[in-house]
């Protein structure tokens, strides 16, 4: 069923009827052009959490190319500026470029800080005791509330993209940091009405609290919701008095053994038993599998995917995506674990480097490497990876759960003639698909 050609823009005094322009801009701008302007805001939106992090970690080192590209891009998007399609397209893709500069220099700034992370076991059960539970992507903020909870009895969890966290080094010499808890990000008023505990929430993916724990809620850096009490700066004391005046939770053992943390250096230490098995035919595809989880039913193809993946394949993953099957058992193939879970969402970076040393060990072109992405968006960060991947001359991409609204039938038809983007469909039926060619194309 085709998309209906509608638009809503109301930046400047010609909105039409003084409320907005819906099916074409009184200035001339057309859905297309309109839907384009909103892609290429959410993908530097997507950039700038990045960013923001590594500078909060003082990683903040003069950054020209990207500054004159944020000031060129928003302003091709005034009044009257700009009116060809084409050109934001190009600047969607130099939007890409921009943001594998922002994720690299935060996986720089957190490697330098924290050390390079390792394969690593987190518990996913609940430890006797109080405790705190931190939700979101920041790990200076957790960084801080270690030190601060340190000696006070008090456990603090880790909850969706936090759990990559237990994989680096210098997180591990906190003894009290005891495990994650829940799935991705939407499963938060559910988790945190269940568990009496202070919860602390740093950075995007946060919801509007129930009333049941509002009172046990606190924001940080750049994360408000309304009622609730934002804390300016690293001092977490408000958050710990909280936890020390709620009950002890009752000990309840793991449903799962989460398992995180390879870094790059871990999957390339292995890369010479990886080629053994390519070449020996025992490993006949990688998948990448991953991205920003959503709380629909039809994100419940990543589970069944993987689970139908042949028993010679391997799955790469990251961004909280992988919740919807990171909890499986799925084996492992002489020694190689079959699902590798590489982080956090800024991981890509990761993937990236990974995909690039692979090709060079087993002496093939990129093109030639048996890798296809299987790719799931949510949200901002999402679409400024995908332009990232797309910048790279990354193509023959399956994306989902579903397409994303501002993508019209004429963009899709661009994105898919041009870069290969295909949405997913009968999972069965995707996998025969892509074993059927070679999937990675540059």
């Amino acid at each position: 069923m085709e998309k209906e050609e509608r638009m809503f823009c109301y930046q400047c005094s010609q909105a039409a009827r003084g409320i907005g322009c819906d099916v074409i801009g009184i200035c001339g701008k057309n859905p297309t052009l309109a839907r384009l302007q909103d892609n290429l805001i959410y993908s530097i939106q997507g950039m700038s959490g990045y960013l923001y992090r590594a500078r909060r970690l003082g990683f903040a080192p003069p950054l020209p190319e990207i500054d004159d590209f944020i000031s060129r891009a928003f302003y091709s998007m005034f009044t009257n500026v700009n009116f060809d399609a084409e050109s934001f397209l190009e600047l969607a893709v130099e939007s890409g470029r921009m943001n594998l500069k922002g994720m690299r220099l935060l996986k720089v700034a957190y490697i330098e800080r924290y050390g390079e992370p390792e394969p690593t076991k987190v518990e996913t059960g609940i430890r006797k005791g109080r405790g705190i539970i931190v939700t979101g992507h920041g790990l200076k903020v957790l960084e801080e509330l270690l030190k601060q909870t340190q000696g006070t009895g008090i456990n603090v969890y880790t909850h969706s993209e936090m759990l990559p966290a237990h994989a680096y080094p210098e997180f591990k010499k906190y003894k009290h940091l005891v495990g994650n808890l829940g799935k991705s990000w939407h499963d938060q008023r559910r988790l945190f009405t269940e568990y009496p505990m202070a919860i602390l929430g740093t950075s995007n993916c946060v919801l509007i609290p129930k009333e049941e724990y509002k009172d046990r809620l606190f924001t940080t850096g750049p994360v408000r919701l309304p009622g609730i009490k934002h804390i300016n700066g690293y001092d977490y004391t408000p958050v710990i008095e909280k936890a020390k005046s709620l009950p002890e939770l009752e000990e309840k053992p793991s449903e799962a053994i989460l398992t995180t943390g390879y870094s790059r250096s871990a999957v390339l230490s292995l890369k010479d038993k990886i080629k053994e098995l390519v070449v020996k035919g025992k490993i006949r595809h990688f998948f990448l599998v991953g991205g920003c989880d959503s709380p629909t039913g039809k994100m419940e193809y990543y589970r069944d995917f993987v689970q139908l993946l042949p028993k010679d394949t391997v799955i790469l993953t990251l961004g909280c995506g992988k919740f919807r099957f990171n909890d499986l058992d799925i084996g492992e193939i002489e020694g190689i674990p079959r699902l590798i879970d590489l982080g956090q969402c800024n991981d890509a970076i990761v993937a990236l480097d990974i995909a690039t040393s692979l090709t060079e060990a087993l002496g093939i072109p990129a093109k030639e490497l048996p890798l296809t992405l299987v790719l799931c968006w949510m949200n901002q960060d999402a679409i400024a990876i995908l332009w990232s991947l797309i910048a790279l001359g990354i193509k023959n991409i399956y994306l989902g759960p579903v397409p994303p609204a501002w993508v019209n039938d004429g963009i899709l038809e661009v994105l898919a003639s041009r870069y290969g983007i295909k949405l997913i469909g009968d999972p069965e039926e995707d996998i025969d698909e892509m074993l059927s060619v070679e999937r990675l194309c540059t």
